[in-house]
């Protein structure tokens, strides 16, 4: 029978997957980013766990390899977390955790400056290096940005800022 058909038991039962590209910008984490970052990475735990108690763990590799993939992203993502103190950030111009109301000639939209992992576009939570949040930040209420879509620019002004005390 030839090796290559033959599993020694130092082996792993699985192929390490690629890891996921980590970003190359700080990693800046609202208080509630941060919980849900931790949050994903216990469960992430929970679930590899679980595989590994598998009875048929050969069945189960190519998700335990996953699973234990994003357990290395979640683990470098959480242990390269900048926490913001949001409370403490000024209070007159657009910074990281900001909630931002702008106006445009498509009408007034809310936003909030979040970290990458945090984002959620349909529920207005933006990337803090992404264009919108990278035209808004350090306006102050009254000015007028430049948000450069993939649309098309859009002029936006600011009418409003808050940070939310959830951070």
């Amino acid at each position: 029978m030839s090796r290559a058909f033959v599993k020694d038991a130092d082996e792993s039962v699985g192929e390490r997957l690629p890891d996921i590209p980590l970003s190359e910008h700080p990693n800046y984490v609202t208080p509630r980013g941060l919980e849900q970052l931790r949050a994903r990475m216990i469960d992430a735990r929970e679930r590899r766990d679980a595989l590994r108690a598998n009875s048929d763990l050969l069945s189960v590799q190519g998700e335990l390899a996953a699973v234990e993939r994003d357990l290395r992203w979640l683990s470098a993502r959480v242990g390269s977390a900048i926490e913001v103190d949001v409370p403490q950030q000024p209070r007159d111009r657009v910074a990281f955790g900001a909630e931002v109301i702008v106006d445009s000639d498509e009408g007034q939209a809310r936003y909030r400056l979040v970290g990458e992992d945090e984002a959620d576009v349909e529920h207005g939570l933006v990337s803090y290096v992404s264009p919108l949040a990278t035209a808004l930040l350090g306006a102050r209420v009254g000015d007028e940005v430049v948000w450069h879509r993939p649309a098309g620019d859009l002029t936006v002004e600011v009418v409003g800022i808050a940070y939310p005390a959830d951070g």
